[in-house]
């Protein structure tokens, strides 16, 4: 039976910051606003692209009356926001090889088009047999719904889930899913602070470690 492994996406798999800080200052600059940094950009990312846009809107001091409109912006923008986003060192290989023996899925509170365009762009997307985004209709992390529902398209066997984050380590906590945390991405705390099961720096580690821990369950 093969265990199922599944992904959170920016700041885990990829270090989209950037292009999506592009996205942001752009919308931003439409109403004169000051853009936001790349630390801001890694603080805003988690919560889906609406919350997102609330705080940087915040930042730019502009009204809650321009949230629609520069919701509007950034979403238009998205699904071609890749060309400055890179996967982090190792992935493509963790991804071969895990693949050979697991069933991998994606479960990211990126909008679901967006998260297709840069699985493609970055040639990933045929690693993952699920992948779910942050508009599906069972709403977004830390609820539980949208993962549980990956693990059961990609069938039966072992749950593992590999996030950077605290949202992410909330919705495998609501799960009952033992959480892998990618230490190298966008978390806010301490790994100290965040619950994991297993904590890793290095993608070039994953394969190993997953042996290791399943071999264990």
């Amino acid at each position: 039976m093969s265990a199922r492994i599944v992904f959170d996406l920016d700041g885990t798999l990829i270090d989209s910051a950037p292009d999506i800080r592009g996205i942001a200052n752009a919308a931003l600059a439409r109403f004169g606003a000051d853009p936001i940094s790349l630390a801001q950009t890694h603080d805003f990312i988690g919560e889906g692209v609406t919350v997102f846009v609330e705080k940087m809107r915040a930042a730019g001091g502009l009204p809650d009356s321009l949230q629609d409109e520069l919701l509007s912006d950034v979403v238009a923008r998205y699904d071609d926001a890749v060309g400055l986003t890179v996967t982090y060192p190792g992935v493509l290989e963790a991804l071969t090889s895990l693949s050979r023996d697991y069933r991998l899925g994606v479960c990211t509170n990126k909008l679901y088009r967006p998260a297709m365009a840069v699985l493609q762009h970055l040639r990933l997307a045929d690693f993952f047999e699920a992948v779910s985004g942050g508009d599906n209709p069972l709403g977004r992390k830390p609820d539980p719904a949208a993962l549980l529902a990956v693990y059961e398209e990609l069938g039966d066997g072992p749950l593992i889930y590999v996030g950077d984050s605290e949202i992410d380590a909330e919705t495998a906590r609501r799960a009952s899913i033992p959480f892998f945390l990618f230490s190298e991405g966008y978390r806010k705390q301490p790994i100290s602070l965040i619950p994991h099961d297993v904590a890793f720096a290095a993608f070039s580690d994953l394969p190993d470690l997953l042996v290791s821990y399943l071999d264990g369950m």
